[in-house]
């Protein structure tokens, strides 16, 4: 059974982890406040979950979320996470996470921003314009007219196809917009994060929509 770490355990990592068992997969979930804090959480999702730090979820997995906002400083387990693909739910949100000045320049993404935090890994964007509960709701069968798409973007061809098949497997379609540095077309306040529920053309048109937002 394939093993994925989520590292941060609020709504989006929940809600990945209900996916991530309803579709065969065993989940490590981890939070900044301890396994033992997770408790009730992993009780309620069953017996393919477990608590873990987040350096035990990193060395148990196959591959990993990171569901928790990037911090100028780094803290994730970078040894941990070594060689290993890493799907990063983040959004730059400047109300809560304050200003980088590399993104608001334009000079770099928030992922870019995570690859180089992570350099032995492979970071992949994923998740990032749905809200977290209809992970488990919207998706469709593949081929059926209303099926919806997500985008992804990363600087390994890998990596992109690991999260082409997730998406498969929860109910979506993909449009890929690679590399990280093209990451931007999907982030808040562009065509595809406004428009949350959209099929491959509308996700494609979307994201060749989206213009640069520098802040100074």
């Amino acid at each position: 059974m394939t093993t994925i770490g989520i590292i941060g355990a609020g709504e989006v990592g929940t809600q990945f982890a209900r996916a991530a068992i309803a579709n065969g997969y065993h989940v490590v979930l981890a939070n900044s406040r301890g396994p033992e804090t997770l408790r009730d959480l992993v009780q309620e999702l069953g017996p393919s979950a477990q608590a873990a730090t987040a350096a035990q979820a990193g060395a148990a997995a196959d591959f990993v979320v990171v569901a928790v906002p990037l911090k100028l400083i780094n803290d994730m387990p970078v040894d941990e996470l070594a060689g290993k693909v890493v799907l990063d739910t983040n959004n730059y949100m400047i109300w809560r996470d304050g200003h980088f000045p590399l993104v608001d320049s334009g000079e770099k993404t928030v992922h870019e921003l995570r690859q180089e935090q992570l350099p032995t890994s492979k970071v992949v964007k994923a998740f990032t314009h749905i809200q977290a509960p209809r992970i488990n709701s919207w998706g469709r069968p593949a081929g059926a007219p209303d099926r919806l798409a997500l985008s992804t973007s990363s600087n390994f061809s890998e990596a992109v196809d690991l999260v082409t098949r997730l998406y498969d497997q929860f109910g979506f379609d993909t449009v890929d917009h690679s590399p990280l540095s093209q990451s931007w077309r999907s982030a808040p306040g562009q065509p595809a994060w406004k428009q949350e529920r959209q099929t491959r053309p509308e996700l494609m048109a979307n994201l060749a929509r989206a213009r640069p937002i520098v802040r100074s």
